[in-house]
């Protein structure tokens, strides 16, 4: 027999032997009544004792930086053992507390309430309900004063029943990623997925049923406590949050749009800043009812075409200079037309172009003559990249990935074709997120996280690093390359209304049409995805909007806007993407002026006239520097034929000279020597391609 039962069983026969003890002593000496059979019978039933469940109170989920973005709190249900308060007390306090208890509740008057306690008194009835609506904890303390309650438990007779109440403090913000789990144990987001953490152990405590169905707490020494829930810490940023959801929300009116994501992930940690999903109402307002982040799945369009250059660039021999012919800007394949967006088309452009402008013909043609024969050699890359299988996020609900292969029934010759420019498979939203931020973060594809860790105060119990998917996603050539293109979408392409005075912004538009019951119609998925500022990328953001009405259709004017809001929004409250002011020139004895590279001839001229040694190690032209001592050291900057030149801090001036003079097209923001450059010293130069610099005052 366990535990549990042996005890159930002492204490109904305790219980049942002081009732019989009660009518023994109530009973006239010398004429004791016994009770009938099924009288006891009866009674007996009556008596019923069980252990029940005792909740216990959910663990915190906090923002980034220790915001509350879900918590508990208590609330509780008032019952009174009318039986425990001696007469003179229940008879002083019982008009004042009937009083106090209709102006409190108004749904029966102070007589009504004096009524049922002293009937329930009469009766000896324990437990008595006073009103099911749930009062909150600054109710309960200003109860605790009132007359009779404030005896207390067992003087008084009143039950303070605690029930927790998720509240998140900040509304609907992140309202589905936040998340829920109802009374069966269901639900979604983060509290569901950590449910297992943040609901902590149960604890068990012996109730005893009495009239009505209503079970009493019985305080008994071998209940178990409940042990409460451990905290969360996520990476989302509250701030951040709003601005997302505010924008996202506003393009979504403006366009009366049927549903709408954005996802904002910092580059290096791939914690998720930002992350919202609306859907429009009957009434034309719009609330998350569906994580499309995390379980949506859509074609992706023109955003996968950075796979497809990345396929080519990896596996071919094509140069972005190259020429391809577009025509009218309509191309049939195996009976089937593919089209590009522009009227017209783009005639013969180079692949570089044909990206900056999203070419569907162009993509689909170089697929198809590179690929055509070998599509799994393709369909490798969307493997290796974990495109085609869930990334194993730590929130529930994930979508898996449709991916047609060539022995699927359904293949055919159009497919690698329409593959090429996003059609014919479908991806989640962070699928294409990850693989922007991958290039964002110099080739490193990292799995989104939300969660950092777990603790219960301020220990900490578990962390979550970051975790690497892809350690180089594709070579350092070709990465460059795919920043080129993604930073020539906005500022020669599809995004030049994206365009920034004080930042550059790289990335690619979309706008896949929607398929419905196996056609495709004049409705359409837009989409923009990209990384800021481009030459040091610090977050990468994606933007989704379904079937915008209006004359707006496209990736540039409907979600492009979306994600430029945001972004300006952070480069404005992040002071770390911004440049240093420049320091006011001043001359200290013993420091040496800021000389880092350059001609040697020149650097040496400028030292003798400063007054400052300077000893050469090479007889090379161009020249990096070095401190030794008091002195300045000419070191090699080898400029080799065909290769780009390493021109990190130089001026202006002499970079610009130089990487020209290789057949470099530059473009830079800022001011002052180079901080940075967008191609890698040594890679291999394709002529006509441009070069962008960053330049500092540092």
């Amino acid at each position: 027999m366990n535990i549990k039962k042996s005890i159930l069983i002492r204490v109904r026969i305790a219980f049942l032997c002081v009732v019989v003890f009660a009518l023994c002593v109530g009973a006239k000496i010398g004429h004791i009544q016994f009770i009938e059979g099924d009288e006891w019978r009866k009674m007996s039933e009556e008596i019923n004792f069980d252990y029940k469940k005792v909740k216990a109170t959910r663990g915190n989920i906090y923002s980034d930086n220790g915001s509350l973005l879900a918590t508990s709190l208590p609330f509780y249900k008032i019952a009174i053992d009318p039986t425990l308060a001696k007469d003179e007390i229940f008879k002083k306090g019982i008009d004042s507390l009937a009083l106090m208890l209709s102006r409190y509740y108004k749904d029966r008057s102070a007589t009504d309430y004096k009524q049922m306690l002293k009937d329930a008194r009469a009766t000896g009835k324990q437990y008595v309900v006073i009103n099911r609506k749930q009062i909150n904890y600054q109710a309960k303390k200003d109860m605790t004063r009132w007359p009779i309650f404030r005896e207390g438990r067992y003087k008084g007779g009143v039950i303070f029943e605690k029930i927790d109440v998720r509240y998140r403090p900040f509304s609907k913000l992140s309202r589905r990623t936040i998340g829920f789990v109802n009374e069966e144990g269901k639900g979604v987001g983060l509290e569901y997925s950590f449910d297992n953490v943040l609901g902590g152990q149960d604890g068990e405590a012996l109730f005893q049923k009495i009239a009505g169905g209503t079970w009493k707490p019985i305080f008994d020494a071998d209940n178990i406590k409940a042990i409460d829930g451990l905290d969360i810490q996520t990476t989302l940023d509250i701030n951040l949050q709003d601005v997302a959801e505010t924008s996202l929300y506003r393009a979504m009116k403006s366009h009366n749009a049927d549903e709408g994501t954005v996802i904002v992930m910092e580059v290096k940690t791939g914690h998720i800043k930002a992350i919202s999903n609306l859907s429009r109402e009957s009434n034309g307002e719009y609330s998350e009812k569906f994580n499309h982040a995390v379980g949506g799945s859509i074609e992706p369009g023109s955003t996968f075409k950075l796979v497809t250059m990345m396929a080519l660039l990896e596996d071919t021999n094509i140069n972005l200079n190259d020429r391809i012919n577009t025509g009218n800007g309509e191309y049939t394949f195996y009976k089937r037309k593919v089209k590009d967006h522009h009227e017209g088309g783009y005639g013969t452009i180079t692949i570089q172009q044909s990206f900056e402008l999203s070419s569907n013909v162009a993509m689909a043609k170089l697929i198809d003559k590179h690929f055509g024969t070998k599509p799994s050699k393709f369909l490798e890359h969307i493997d290796r990249l974990h495109l085609s299988k869930p990334l194993g996020l730590q929130i529930t609900g994930e979508s898996y990935p449709k991916i047609t292969r060539p022995t699927d029934k359904d293949w055919s010759g159009i497919t690698l074709p329409w593959m090429a420019y996003g059609y014919g498979f479908e991806m989640s939203p962070l699928h294409t997120l990850a693989l922007y931020n991958a290039v964002a973060n110099d080739g490193k594809m990292i799995k989104p996280i939300f969660v950092t860790s777990v603790s219960r105060a301020d220990q900490v119990k578990e962390e979550y690093e970051t975790e690497v998917l892809v350690t180089k996603i594709c070579s350092n050539k070709t990465l460059n390359q795919l920043k080129l293109l993604l930073e020539g979408v906005v500022e020669n392409g599809t995004a030049k209304n994206l365009k920034h005075a004080d930042y550059r912004i790289a990335g690619k538009t979309g706008t896949a049409q929607i398929l419905e019951n196996g056609r495709y119609e004049k409705r359409y998925i837009t989409s923009f995805v990209g990384y800021f500022p481009a030459h040091a990328p610090k977050y990468t953001a994606i933007v989704l909007v379904k079937n915008p009405r209006g004359i707006f259709q496209y990736g540039n004017n409907v979600a492009g806007p979306v994600f430029k809001d945001i972004a300006d929004n952070i480069y404005s409250r992040d002071i770390n993407l911004h440049f240093a002011m420049e320091k006011k020139a001043t001359t200290e004895p013993g420091v040496l002026p800021v000389i880092r590279a350059g001609k040697q001839d020149e650097l040496t001229m400028l030292t003798n006239v400063l007054g400052v040694s300077s000893h050469s190690a090479t007889e090379d032209e161009w020249i990096k520097t070095s401190k030794n001592g008091n002195s300045v050291v000419w070191k090699k900057n080898a400029v080799v034929k065909d290769q780009v030149p390493d021109v990190t801090g130089m001026t202006f001036r002499d970079a610009i000279y130089l990487l020209e003079k290789t057949g470099l097209r530059v473009g830079y923001e800022g001011k002052g020597r180079v901080a940075s450059q967008s191609i890698s010293p040594g890679t291999r130069i394709s002529k006509g391609s441009r070069i962008y610099l960053r330049l500092t005052n540092g």
